[in-house]
């Protein structure tokens, strides 16, 4: 039996990948820059912000939740969302550190 594909890669370039693919989608990087610009969680204006149905913006945020990049509080019957900063935070020190090691190339 094989490896997994993910298992020849290092944890940075996993993490990475994981990354890249959650926000390689507009409406999540839309979502991202709307909450990011709040003063505090954010309950339902994003449908109404993005102008997306609420099915569609529930997935987008199940998504940037799966890698803790927002957090949601309960409030009654709505989920409050806000950016997670300590997750944030990291993920802007690997986006860097990925940038940042690319050496000039001759082409």
């Amino acid at each position: 039996m094989g490896i997994s594909k993910t298992q020849i890669f290092n944890s940075e370039q996993n993490e990475l990948a994981i990354i890249f693919k959650v926000l390689s989608n507009p409406a999540r990087i839309a979502i991202l820059q709307y909450i990011s610009l709040q003063n505090s969680c954010i309950c339902n204006d994003i449908v109404d912000e993005i102008g997306l149905a609420q099915p569609t913006i529930s997935q987008h945020l199940k998504e940037l939740k799966s890698i803790d990049l927002i957090k949601g509080e309960i409030e009654g019957k709505k989920v409050c969302y806000c950016i997670n900063l300590p997750k944030w935070n990291k993920i802007q020190a690997l986006l860097n550190s990925f940038f940042n090691t690319t050496k000039s190339n001759c082409c």
